[in-house]
């Protein structure tokens, strides 16, 4: 093919006859909408418009922007087993320690009688004594006497604590207070409750007035000579170190005298505890006509022994909750004293 232009004929080439896309290559004639993703195509979107959220995914991940990573929730914290064990263990261990000295009690009450080691009818076996004391708590008469005593008992170990604890401070913080109480004090306390017992009964009759007041008696002297001794041995350093601080004397008292004092006390108020139930017990013997030493009693002369053993054996137990309870206690307001040493 040629074009005729003047006096000269040119010819042209298959070159010429393409247009400059044609003679691209594919990958020059790639676009920016060819590199965008089938989804990219499916879903424009122009600046200022917010696609719809589609079925399925929330709103916040639509709406946050690309690149933020969100918070991710606080995960619980993961039971270490291995620390865990050894403590379980350590705690098995312990318990079965402490109890090994009462099942081993348990154990040859349960059989002396059986191999006929002792007469079964003054002690019958332990299971014969439980199934005793399961009988009375189911028709309530355990319930009924254990309610009564522990009304009297924790009445007159309450009016004592409240009396003795403030009369011990107060005397052991004024010399000449007890110099002139302590002969009175010494006569009472070696004067035993129970040889009282008929005085107060004279006095303030048979009812519950005399049970209580006899209790409150038995209790007040071991708590309030522990508090006197309590304040009286407070450690010399320590009320120098806070003389030297020019504390004054109410100052004094609440952060150094009772802190100091609050063992000895404690240990004044356990043995209360436990002088409240025993001395009780024996009231109820004379006169009631309900609590546990009323159910001991009539248990005897009805010749039942199993629910006489029965009613013995709620009282050691309620005994030695007291005493845990007492216990727990002190270690709460005495918990600033560092542990022993061994």
């Amino acid at each position: 093919m040629s074009i005729a232009s003047g006096s000269s004929t040119r010819h042209t080439t298959p070159e010429e006859l393409t247009t400059p896309e044609e003679r691209m290559t594919p990958e020059e004639r790639t676009t920016p909408e060819d590199l965008k993703t089938p989804e990219d195509l499916k879903s424009p979107e122009t600046p200022g418009e917010l696609s719809a959220p589609t079925t399925g995914t929330s709103s916040a991940s639509t709406n946050e922007p690309a690149g933020v990573v969100l918070p991710l929730a606080p995960s619980r914290p993961r039971l270490d087993l291995p620390s865990v064990l050894p403590r379980i263990l350590h705690a098995v261990l312990t318990g079965a320690t402490k109890s090994v000295a009462i099942v081993a009690l348990l154990l040859a009450w349960e059989l002396a009688p059986r191999f006929g080691l002792v007469d079964p009818t003054f002690l019958p076996p332990f299971s014969e004594v439980a199934q005793a004391w399961w009988e009375l708590v189911a028709n309530g008469q355990l319930a009924d006497n254990a309610q009564a005593s522990l009304v009297r008992s924790f009445s007159g170990f309450g009016i004592a604590v409240a009396v003795s604890v403030p009369l011990g401070l107060l005397i052991g913080w004024y010399r000449p207070v007890a110099d002139l109480l302590n002969p009175l004090l010494q006569v009472f306390l070696n004067t035993a409750a129970l040889a009282l017992l008929p005085v107060f009964v004279l006095l303030l009759g048979i009812g519950e007035t005399s049970k209580i007041s006899i209790v409150v008696y038995a209790c007040a002297w071991p708590i309030l000579f522990n508090t006197i001794s309590a304040v009286r041995t407070v450690d010399p350093t320590l009320l120098r170190l806070a003389k030297s601080m020019d504390l004054s004397a109410p100052r004094l008292f609440q952060k150094v005298i009772l802190p100091a004092s609050v063992p000895t006390v404690f240990t004044g108020i356990r043995l209360a505890g436990a002088v409240s139930i025993v001395v009780l017990v024996a009231a109820e013997m004379i006169g009631a006509k309900a609590g546990l030493g009323y159910l001991i009693n009539a248990s005897q002369y009805n010749f039942a022994i199993p629910q006489m053993y029965a009613g013995i054996v709620t009282i050691s137990v309620i005994g030695v909750a007291f005493n845990q309870l007492l216990v727990v206690v002190e270690k709460r307001l005495s918990s600033w004293r560092l542990p022993a040493t061994s």
